[in-house]
């Protein structure tokens, strides 16, 4: 008999717009449509109302978003979620230490009442989707420019979740598909005591670690479990010790029966995004600039803090999961660009756009409407080279790479209250830093930071054009014998290098001390050129999303009205096969 196998979904696909692809991303709400009669044939036994009901309960209820970036399904009546190790491996560091390291060797809670309470993860419920396109391009006009329309589309998507908010606890958001061409509301419902159940040890959870990543077949027992938690009436809540198990609408039947070849399969999931109307030109960036980039630089980073991972235990917890999200898109980098190479990404790319061109050329209406869309986006791409690759490098190396100038850069809400010296809203600042600050410093290791600095400073300094330095690399050239030496006075002075200084200070805050320290000043010098080269880009990326917009659009009626799938945007999405 043909058995429904439903699995996790997380990945970036490059695919042919112009080729028909049955597996696609579909879109629930358009599966009775496009979709069913053929997964039928090929062995579903479900209707698409069973798949996905606004009014109905259905499969849809028992896929959720785990955190912020993952699926997860609920597979029994007590709200009990299955979801991978990598996704649930945050939370599994979160509750480790040296004591009871649950990374290295597994946990499991015998009762609900060892279940570890998760501060800070939520679990995101589906409630519905509805097209809202009409909505959205009403107010729009050919006559605005990009960031006219942009802030159009803003104001008016704004204005449409609001409404959906209006009387309920839900959350809304509407979001872009098919390149701005089509809308979409989706609500949402978020629980946010999930409480830690089970997980295996990382040599299961993680058995072949970053070699095995990325890579197909696999053998990792890569899977937690958590529950979701709700008040007496099934609501979501904050967490309480009078809090029970969530009753679901819908959970998912696990069978042991196993599985035939050809039986039908279908997944269900939240993919993070995917490329497939990506140009050549977009190829050539994400290849020579993008992924080249991070793999180079992560790779550096990774070398220095697994070498004072494997010599602490301490330091392993601490930056276990940094690290591995760290890897996860080194490797995934390193795959792509040598499967772009392999397939010829590029060159089939160049092909589709020449079709494309052919097809608008061959009525004077396309080219009107059409015409411009490929130079859009050639022009675009090809104009913010430099500062796609700056950006890059501010991110790697100094915002995300050098930990303290993350901490230092959320202290500018501080700064404003200090200027403005209202004590209620200073206060707040404070507060607001301290909290911030705790989960920081939570897995934080200044020393394995300050050898991480040394190397990025050095690296941005070598790497980048002096035009788009941020200032204080000039005066740390003139005022330093060596990037190691200023590195070193600022993990010396600074008050951000760890709690106990941060708090002292945070005691009688005073602007001048804030704007005098090191950290904080290399925070603010690399803050301001990062704005400055994003609002350099704007522009360019305004005229890139224009084009890219017709370009769906026009592939859209060159496809005459066949079934196309949007690009993966994080939304519930379906393939089968």
């Amino acid at each position: 008999m043909k058995r429904l196998n439903i699995i996790l979904l997380g990945l970036i696909l490059m695919l042919s717009p112009l080729a028909k692809a049955d597996e696609g991303m579909w879109l629930l709400p358009l599966l009775q449509k496009y979709n069913i009669s053929t997964m039928q044939e090929m062995g579903l036994e479900l209707t698409a109302e069973q798949i996905y009901s606004i009014n109905n309960t259905s499969l849809k209820d028992a896929i959720v978003i785990f955190g912020r970036g993952c699926t997860g399904e609920i597979i029994s009546d007590k709200g009990l979620i299955l979801t991978n190790h990598h996704c649930g491996y945050g939370a599994i560091q979160q509750h480790s230490s040296p004591e009871h390291d649950y990374l290295k060797n597994g946990f499991w809670a015998m009762s609900h009442d060892e279940e570890i309470p998760t501060p800070g993860l939520s679990v995101t419920f589906l409630v519905r989707i509805e097209d809202v396109t009409d909505k959205m391009l009403k107010p729009l006009n050919d006559k605005m420019s990009g960031e006219e329309r942009a802030l159009t589309i803003e104001n008016t998507s704004n204005t449409i979740a609001a409404e959906a908010k209006e009387g309920n606890h839900y959350n809304a958001s509407v979001r872009s598909f098919f390149g701005g061409n089509k809308y979409y509301l989706l609500v949402y419902e978020v629980f946010t005591d999930i409480r830690m159940v089970g997980a295996p040890p990382s040599s299961i959870g993680k058995f072949g670690a970053d070699t095995d990543n990325w890579m197909w077949p696999r053998h990792t027992g890569d899977f937690s479990l958590f529950r979701v938690y709700a008040d007496k009436d099934n609501k979501p809540a904050s967490y309480s010790p009078n809090n029970v198990p969530y009753t679901p609408k819908h959970h998912l039947p696990i069978s042991l029966k196993g599985v035939e070849k050809g039986d039908f399969a279908m997944v269900m999931g939240y993919p993070g995004s995917t490329q497939r109307y990506m140009t050549s030109w977009e190829v050539e960036e994400t290849q020579t600039i993008t992924n080249s980039l991070r793999e180079y630089i992560r790779g550096i980073r990774q070398e220095i803090i697994l070498e004072d991972m494997l010599a602490d235990d301490e330091v392993r917890i601490k930056y276990s999961s940094k690290y591995s999200g760290s890897t996860n898109y080194w490797k995934y980098s390193i795959g792509q660009n040598q499967a772009l190479k392999r397939l010829k990404v590029k060159q089939s790319k160049e092909k589709e756009q020449k079709e494309f061109t052919e097809w608008v050329n061959s009525k004077r209406k396309r080219v009107k409407q059409y015409g411009e869309a490929l130079n859009l986006i050639k022009n675009a791409v090809e104009s913010r080279k430099d500062h796609v690759y700056t950006s890059i490098y501010l991110s790697e190396t100094l915002l995300r790479g050098t930990e303290i100038i993350s901490l230092a850069s959320r202290a500018e809400g501080l700064l404003e209250t200090l200027d403005s010296e209202e004590q209620k809203g200073l206060e707040s600042a404070i507060d607001r830093l301290k909290n911030s600050a705790r989960s920081f410093y939570k897995n934080y290791n200044a020393p394995t930071d300050q050898k991480v600095a040394k190397a990025m400073f050095t690296l941005f300094a070598k790497e980048v054009k002096d035009d788009f330095k941020p200032s204080i690399f000039s005066s740390i050239e003139q005022d330093y014998e060596s990037y190691d030496e200023y590195v070193d006075k600022l993990f010396a002075t600074s008050i951000f290098v760890d709690s106990t200084h941060l708090w002292k200070f945070l005691e009688n805050p005073s602007k001048e001390a804030l704007e005098n320290d090191m950290a904080f000043k290399a925070s603010q010098s690399v803050m301001e050129k990062t704005r400055l080269v994003w609002n350099e880009m704007r522009e360019l990326n305004a005229k890139f999303n224009d084009g890219h917009r017709l370009y769906i659009a026009g592939i859209m009626e060159m496809n005459d009205g066949q079934p196309m799938y949007p690009d993966a945007n994080f939304t519930m999405r379906l393939t089968y096969g």
